[in-house]
């Protein structure tokens, strides 16, 4: 597979030529549910903004200002072929680094399987790494790999691996005018994300059924937890005022977060960011979430939401968030979780991973 990047010959001399790698699972931005591809499309978009040459390897039906590289037409799981994805994901690697050389920095947001060509580029490589961390096999890939660079989405995200080779953290950020946000308190509350035994569903109704509000689920279910939503959820389901909706796309994402007293996010894992909770405060909407994770590193407690440690607590802080300034989440959101201000962490990064390599290479 060829194709060209063109060397930048424009006013800005600070300008980068980026390559941007997303996983093949969802387009970019995703259809409907799709953290990691969201936050790519976010980025790609604000770095083209800025007056960054990007490149953006992903499948083929995503949207963007970049120059689009796909390996493949349709995203894996739309697609319904999952067990082509690592042969799709190798692809897509190797028509990366065969064409390396035209980038300052290649930022790649595919786990680990590009780390072995990553050790040997002639440019440097950012990892951006987007799940969870407490899995043993990862502490002995890190030592291996220590030389490369990494970024986390949260402090917390960082505390199975300590000794990593951090670059940074990167909170993620959402485009300021992607959802619209409403200052009254609604009627309900919601849940937003995957059902799936860590995300607790089942608390979220439970806290709904307490503090006698509707709750609205809006939630994919993936083929490996149709199971536990068959024998566990789908009974609960029957609670009266409980709505299941499936999965929404942006557009109805506004309305349901924006309509909504407050998003309960009643996780039981270690959450290495939870990018519902700042969709949340975009749309005006304070969150009450569990103490796990990074929930209290994104929640300003008593300001944007409540961070709990029960089902009771979590009641008992229903009626409260009705009282918080629906406002001031907005507010908190522009300051601190904007899609610019990602940006401008991430180009940091860049530049001081190629700051670094350079001396390196000297």
């Amino acid at each position: 597979m060829r194709f060209a990047v063109h060397r930048i010959m424009s006013e800005s001399a600070t300008a980068l030529r980026i390559a941007q790698v997303a996983p093949l699972y969802e387009s970019v931005p995703p259809k409907l549910y799709g953290g990691t591809e969201r936050v790519v499309s976010y980025l790609t978009e604000e770095l083209v903004r800025a007056g960054h040459r990007v490149t953006l390897f992903a499948s083929g039906d995503s949207r963007t200002s970049a120059k689009l590289v796909a390996v493949c037409e349709r995203a894996v799981r739309l697609e319904g072929e999952p067990s082509a994805a690592l042969a799709l994901h190798t692809l897509l690697i190797e028509t990366v680094f065969a064409h390396a050389d035209v980038f300052d920095v290649i930022h790649c947001h595919t786990d680990s399987i590009h780390l072995p060509l990553a050790r040997r580029c002639p440019v440097p490589v950012v990892t951006t790494l987007h799940g969870r961390l407490d899995i043993a096999a990862l502490a002995p890939l890190h030592r291996e790999f220590a030389d490369l660079p990494l970024v986390s989405i949260s402090d917390a995200q960082r505390a199975p691996l300590p000794g990593a080779s951090w670059a940074g953290t990167v909170h993620h950020g959402l485009p300021l005018e992607l959802h619209r946000p409403h200052y009254d308190a609604g009627k309900y509350l919601v849940f937003l994300g995957r059902i799936s035994p860590e995300k607790r569903v089942d608390r979220a109704i439970a806290i709904a059924r307490d503090a006698g509000l509707p709750l609205k689920i809006a939630a994919k279910v993936d083929p490996a937890n149709r199971e536990y939503f068959a024998a566990q959820i789908t009974p609960l389901l029957a609670t009266p005022s409980v709505e299941f909706l499936g999965e929404v796309d942006e557009a109805a994402k506004t309305e349901l977060l924006g309509g909504a007293l407050a998003l309960l996010f009643p996780i039981d894992w270690p959450e290495p960011f939870g990018l519902a909770m700042i969709e949340a405060m975009a749309c005006g909407t304070p969150v009450i979430a569990f103490a796990e994770g990074a929930a209290p590193e994104v929640v300003d407690d008593g300001v944007t939401g409540y961070i709990v440690s029960s089902v009771a607590e979590a009641v008992a802080c229903v009626e409260r968030a009705r009282g918080l300034d629906r406002r001031e989440c907005r507010r908190q959101f522009e300051r601190r979780f904007g899609a610019a201000r990602m940006a401008r962490e991430y180009c940091s990064i860049y530049r001081n991973c190629e700051a670094r390599w350079c001396r390196r290479r000297a």
